[in-house]
């Protein structure tokens, strides 16, 4: 059975990091992925966990985890019934928050492989795969995952929010092209939230080294990143797209919702920042 992709599993650990080594208030607390993932008494020890180097990663791992999830509970209160995963790893939403996921159909989408594991991981810890939880296996280099997901129940006549974070840059403009418009085409109602990664001659000099870093690095470990977007490109993909109404969401705009007066400093990593775009009414609070 294939692992899961170590892309999910240092998300997860990121994650579980916020929780263990920053103050409170924390922005988004998720210990079950670490409890998922399983990665040992020594995952501390990783050189992607010292607390000093990761401190801005793992800022923008949580701080992109709690902006969807307050999508996800405003549009579960505004009455959407369906929440797509795209990508959706170590996600560990139906496990801490039954009491919004419960009254959704969630829709968990991922490679086969990796995906095979994480449910053996749910039944290996008691959790299960409640009814509500759909998880969708897709190659997406062979199999449209539109129509894996309407064989798993979803409805494409009922609203949904999409998350798709951490996926853009390795899919060509085309394929993200495609996804967008497929998304566009869903119900009324529908909003998707999704990250793309800034072309390097949009950051400071000092940030294009390190993303240039961080490429390489992606690239030497076979998942090279593919494409990126100024945000008036990505919004006119998404207006393209069919997409009625679209919002640019900057890091700095994460850093004022999420960080605003923390006396640890602790800031997202620039380069990483949301599309948000609705098909119908404007998203407001972006």
């Amino acid at each position: 059975m294939a692992a899961p992709d170590s892309t999910a599993v240092r998300t997860a650990l990121w994650r579980a990091l916020h929780v263990e080594v920053d103050p409170p208030p924390h922005v988004f607390a998720d210990e079950f992925g670490l409890r998922l993932a399983a990665p040992g008494d020594g995952w501390r020890d990783r050189d992607d966990m010292d607390p000093a180097t990761a401190g801005r990663y793992r800022a923008g791992m949580v701080a992109r985890a709690r902006f969807v999830e307050d999508l996800v509970t405003e549009q579960a209160g505004r009455g959407v019934g369906q929440y797509v995963i795209l990508g959706a790893g170590l996600d560990t939403f139906a496990q801490r928050r039954p009491e919004i996921a419960a009254r959704l159909r969630v829709f968990e989408v991922d490679q086969p492989g990796p995906q095979a594991w994480k449910r053996a991981r749910l039944d290996e810890l008691g959790w299960g795969v409640p009814d509500w939880l759909h998880l969708v296996p897709v190659d997406f280099e062979t199999t449209p995952w539109w129509d894996r997901l309407a064989a798993a129940g979803f409805d494409p006549d009922e609203p949904a929010v999409v998350a798709s974070t951490g996926v853009s840059m390795y899919l060509t403009k085309e394929a993200n092209a495609a996804t967008l418009r497929r998304i566009a085409g869903f119900a009324p109602g529908s909003t998707l939230a999704m990250t793309f990664m800034l072309p390097a001659e949009l950051l400071e000099e000092d940030e294009r080294e390190r993303h240039e870093a961080t490429a390489s690095k992606a690239k030497a470990a076979g998942t090279p990143f593919v494409s990126a977007f100024s945000p008036a490109e990505i919004l006119e993909l998404a207006r393209e797209a069919g997409f009625r109404d679209v919002a640019h969401v900057s890091g700095a705009e994460l850093n004022e919702r999420y960080f605003a007066g923390r006396a640890d400093g602790l800031r997202v990593v620039p380069g990483e920042e949301f599309l948000v775009a609705t098909n119908t009414e404007s998203f407001e609070n972006a």
